[in-house]
């Protein structure tokens, strides 16, 4: 949590969440005490216009989501896109950002990637999916729900190979925080009897053939 991101949400008028109650959970802990509204999948179309009407009105607003950044794999993007059809400025705060985390601690080259977010949840297009993403030959950096990740694991197998490099990172900047390397197989034997817990992120080290780590341009000095 930056100095920067505390002062904003102390001096909002209103904070929209995914989930008050976890956002509440943070703001206690800073003593922030501004107002929070529900922001989430299944009221934006609703919540949306309102929260804008309130912008134009002259307040500010700080959209938070529950784990990450707003508008990455979350509802956020829809709010930003209306106000800035109504002409009214949105402001980043940089903060954690599950992507970007578990890539520059997992080791696979990030200088191209591909982040794909959640996969379908039926197995028919989940495999589909995989594949048209094994075509562009580059990592693939994937979300998963904890009880789907034994079944996205089992997927990738069949779809990169066996010996495919997969990271599994869980809980990212949050006090449980864990890194697992392997192949699919490997990682799925390390899954405990109950299913994991918290927010999973998955990198596939799917690299076009004939690809080093070390990729780029000479530079002065080099032979």
């Amino acid at each position: 949590m930056s100095l920067r991101a505390l002062r904003v949400l102390r001096e909002a008028h209103l904070i929209a969440a995914e989930d008050t109650r976890r956002t509440r959970t943070l703001l206690a802990r800073y003593e922030i005490a501004t107002p929070t509204v529900s922001y989430f999948e299944h009221n934006k179309l609703r919540r949306g216009p309102e929260l804008v009407a309130r912008l134009e009105a002259g307040e500010s607003i700080a959209l938070v989501t529950d784990a990450g950044t707003p508008g990455i794999s979350d509802p956020g993007f829809h709010l930003v896109r209306l106000a800035r059809e109504a002409g009214i400025p949105v402001v980043p705060i940089p903060g954690p950002s599950a992507v970007v985390a578990a890539l520059s601690a997992a080791g696979i080259p990030g200088d191209r990637f591909v982040f794909e977010g959640f996969l379908p949840a039926r197995a028919g297009r989940r495999r589909a999916r995989l594949e048209a993403l094994r075509a562009l030959g580059r990592p693939v950096v994937l979300y998963e729900s904890p009880h789907r990740v034994a079944a996205t694991l089992t997927a990738i197998a069949e779809v990169f190979g066996a010996a495919v490099e997969v990271v599994l990172a869980r809980e990212l900047t949050k006090q449980f925080e864990e890194f697992r390397r392997g192949t699919p197989a490997e990682l799925l034997a390390t899954l405990p009897a109950g299913g994991l817990r918290g927010e999973v992120t998955l990198i596939v080290n799917a690299g076009a053939p004939g690809e080093t780590d070390a990729v780029g341009p000479a530079t002065e000095g080099e032979d």
